[in-house]
């Protein structure tokens, strides 16, 4: 058997199954063991590969894109230490559900546990944080070996994008020699071609007479309420917008539920929950009999209590989950969510809600809000949750706002406000992890834009590698960098009460310059201060083809005062309204 002849035969039986299975994008990291996969990814005209240095960074890039087009997205590593590297951006893929095709090279079995260098195992390496595995065949020569590369390839593209989306694993043993034969895998055969084979999925849906049921039980409540956790289906904000206001119910949008931001956006749909629930008598005034839960779990601790506190009868949609943390669903269906809600409201005639329930929500949204711009414009120094103020009004039409985990999310969730404006906002929520999230942003800039990532210093810190993307491939992007000297949001738990240790175990000063980082990659960097300072450089760094870092740098003792006024400015806002008691 020639070598070589082989690996062109499987190796590349494989990655032209990939293409033709839709897989456009390929990021590869370089190693030797992965030769044979990076030069015929890199050689067929229908997957565009990017090279990164990192393999973590690579890996969450690669989530970057996969999030950005909703389609899966291949990432490739040698053996060793670096496929762990990938591990992370596999976690976040998993509970994120994005569709990742994570290859890993590895050694031929005879070189496994005898002590062979860059060996580990790599079988079942990422365990139950994959929706599959398969450990690839030695490559041979001939039809039977191209007709089961073909078959994993397309059972592994139609696994990673079915719903649930998620990552699959398959690993590679090679042998020694790794350059396979010259050609492109595109140019094999055309019997080899037409055995990929074509897989066929639909959308879950519920019987006719079960949606019937449904929609005149949500049809005879009094009082309900459509919650929209973090999800990304560009189908699903107009058919829950149209549920709503079938039902006449509010709708809770979730900063990264879709729903809050674009031309869908009605009465319906509110935004300041966040704040005016922190209020009991508030909560207690907006108890439901029903509520119907989308996406995954929201971002608001507020909204979360409010949930878990309530005595409504829940119910859970979701594609084939479980997102109930705190058990109180009375009925979980297994359908999509989309198509659910289109089915509900063209089967919904009539609704027995309260004539001011809606209004209620309404008024609280209005009032809450009239705080948030009272107090937020008239800043002198630029807070965190003032950044998201400003941003609100310079964010561009088809914008998309990538926001760091801890404390970024939070305020976008509190502070940005339901706009006609199409701005779809994504996040790394799946584990809520810091890693990886500059990388994320800039794999989505490789696809799509204008992109602007919003995320604290630790979290930058932690993802400085990622920014070689940006000088790599030329990327445009615009990072608003919030620098409070550590890790703001200890500052709002209970750790913040051991003085003793606070700063050393959890505030964590680390007192770093970012502008050598910036320089080091050629990115654009300077410091504002004042919100007309972040909205003029935010405007400026759109418009440029490049990459900036827009630093703000504020204090996380001043960040907890500010925070504190926000709620008792809303408070205020409400009793002066008459919307709480005095």
């Amino acid at each position: 058997m020639n070598p070589s002849e082989a690996l062109l035969n499987s190796v590349g039986a494989f990655v032209d199954a990939l293409a033709a299975s839709g897989v456009r994008e390929a990021v590869i990291c370089p190693g030797s063991r992965s030769t044979p996969l990076a030069l015929l990814l890199r050689r067929h005209p229908g997957i565009r590969t990017w090279l990164h240095l990192d393999e973590r960074s690579a890996a969450f890039f690669a989530l970057g894109m996969a999030k950005a087009r909703q389609e899966p997205v291949a990432v490739l590593a040698t053996s060793g230490t670096a496929t762990a590297n990938f591990f992370p951006a596999v976690v976040e893929a998993y509970h994120g559900r994005v569709p990742l095709i994570v290859l890993t090279a590895d050694r031929p079995p005879e070189l496994r546990e005898v002590g062979a260098l860059q060996t580990i195992d790599q079988v079942r390496l990422y365990g139950s944080q994959v929706k599959w595995f398969q450990e690839m065949l030695l490559p041979e020569v001939g039809p039977a070996a191209a007709r089961q590369a073909r078959a994993v390839a397309a059972r592994a593209v139609a696994i990673a994008g079915g719903e649930p989306r998620g990552p699959v694993h398959l690993n590679f043993p090679l042998r020694e020699p790794l350059v396979p034969a010259r050609g492109s895998p595109h140019s094999l055969a055309a019997d080899q071609s037409a055995m990929t084979p074509a897989v066929i999925d639909g959308v879950r849906t519920l019987p006719t007479e079960t949606v019937e049921v449904l929609a005149r039980s949500l049809a005879e409540a009094r009082r309900g309420v459509i919650v929209c956790g973090p999800q990304d289906d560009p189908a699903f904000p107009v058919a829950a917008v149209r549920l709503a206001s079938a039902l006449g119910w509010p709708i809770l949008a979730d900063v990264l539920s879709q729903v809050r931001c674009g031309p869908h956006v009605n009465q319906n749909v509110i935004a300041a929950y966040d704040l005016f629930l922190r209020d009991p008598a508030v909560v207690g005034s907006l108890e439901a009999e029903c509520i119907i839960r989308f996406g995954a779990t929201p971002v608001s601790k507020p909204l979360q209590a409010y949930l878990e506190g309530s005595a409504a009868r829940q119910i859970v949609v979701d594609a084939g989950g479980w997102p109930d943390q705190a058990r109180v669903a009375a009925e979980v269906v297994w359908a999509n969510a989309a198509a659910l809600c289109r089915s509900l409201a063209a089967a919904i005639t009539a609704s027995a809600v309260e004539p001011d329930w809606l209004a209620r929500w309404r008024a609280l949204e209005i009032g809450s809000r009239h705080a948030v711009d009272s107090m937020l414009t008239g800043e002198a120094a630029l807070s965190e949750p003032g950044v998201f103020a400003a941003l609100a009004h310079v964010l561009p039409d088809d914008a998309l706002l990538v926001l760091g985990n801890s404390m970024p999310v939070r305020d976008a969730d509190t502070v940005l406000p339901a706009a006609e404006r199409r701005v779809r906002v994504l996040a790394n929520r799946g584990a809520s992890g810091i890693d990886g999230v500059v990388s994320t942003a800039l794999g989505i800039a490789a696809l799509e834009r204008p992109v602007l990532l919003v995320l604290g210093d630790i979290s930058f810190y932690h993802d400085l590698n990622g920014l070689l993307a940006a000088k790599l491939h030329g990327l445009t992007a615009t990072i608003v960098l919030l620098n409070n000297d550590g890790g703001g949001i200890f500052s709002f738990l209970p750790q913040a009460e051991q003085a003793e240790h606070f700063e050393e175990l959890f505030g964590t000063p680390h007192g770093l310059d970012f502008a050598p980082a910036a320089d080091l990659y050629g990115l654009e960097y300077g410091v504002v201060e004042t919100a007309d300072e972040l909205i003029g450089a935010v405007r400026r760094s759109l418009a440029a083809p490049s990459v900036s870092v827009i630093e703000v740098r504020t204090r996380r003792d001043e960040n907890v005062t500010v925070h504190r006024r926000l709620v008792a400015a809303v408070v205020d806002s409400l009793r002066t309204g008459g919307l709480l008691p005095r």
